[in-house]
């Protein structure tokens, strides 16, 4: 395979909670890749990226499947994926986690040199914008922790957004601060984790925006199942899928 064409594939890493609790964000990126020119491929070894076992302390089984995570994406040029979450744990942590072990330090850093979010990788090396896609919605997008602090995506998904025909992007009150998943952090600190999506919550409806979107499933699982727990009526949708023309669909917590 010639250079040329090897830059022209991609790798999807589609996410735990992608492949298992909403599918739909994969064809999403998998269309939207592909909108960009890119051939995309999903090697069938890939697992979890570690991240349940990382905050909870294992580092032994982080490791595991850090090395399979490694093995499995080596060849490709570009890995993406649909989540800041499971993008900063491979860009930013395990580097970290082999910091001891030189020889894969070395591959853990050259994996995270390739491996990119998905606004960010559309916006900042493919320059892509959607062509064609309208939604006359109010809509509002939630930043998240990890892509927002370890992934620097803040102006790519707002610029993406901005190209949607007739999309109305209202920005809400302290739309930087956590919803309060954190992975298991909402497990371990129910109460607050509680809190924190309720007043995240409080500041989405302010601005009267028909639908929710951002870049992290987890995120936004967390979002509307609290408002459908209270009755609200925003549609929650990742970013993908807005991108993809495919909006039209029910959003999470919706009947299917």
């Amino acid at each position: 395979m010639s250079e040329k064409q090897e830059t022209k594939e991609v790798a999807l890493f589609v996410t735990c909670l992608v492949d298992i609790n909403r599918p739909s964000v994969g064809f999403a990126t998998v269309k939207l890749l592909e909108q960009a020119g890119f051939t995309v491929i999903v090697p069938d070894a890939q697992t979890c990226c570690g991240q349940p076992a990382y905050n909870s302390g294992d580092k032994r089984s982080t490791q595991e499947i850090a090395r399979n995570v490694i093995k499995t994406f080596k060849r490709f040029r570009y890995v993406i994926a649909p989540s800041g979450s499971c993008a900063g744990m491979i860009k930013k942590h395990y580097p970290e986690m082999f910091k001891d072990d030189p020889l894969m330090l070395l591959e853990a850093e050259d994996l995270a040199s390739r491996t990119f979010e998905l606004v960010s990788f559309l916006k900042d090396v493919c320059d892509y914008a959607p062509e064609g896609v309208k939604l006359d919605k109010k809509i509002t997008y939630h930043d998240s922790c990890s892509s927002l602090r370890e992934m620097k995506v803040v102006a790519q998904p707002r610029a993406l957004l901005s190209a949607v025909d007739e999309l109305d992007l209202i920005e809400a009150e302290d739309r930087e601060a956590c919803c309060g998943f954190g992975g298991t952090f909402c497990i371990k600190y129910s109460e607050i984790s509680e809190e924190m999506v309720d007043r995240k919550i409080d500041n989405i409806l302010a601005t009267g925006a028909d639908m929710l979107t951002a870049g992290d499933l987890g995120c936004l699982m967390n979002i509307a199942g609290r408002l459908h727990r209270k009755g609200h009526k925003v549609k929650v949708l990742h970013i993908a899928e807005i991108l993809a023309g495919m909006a039209d669909g029910p959003g999470l917590g919706e009947g299917r």
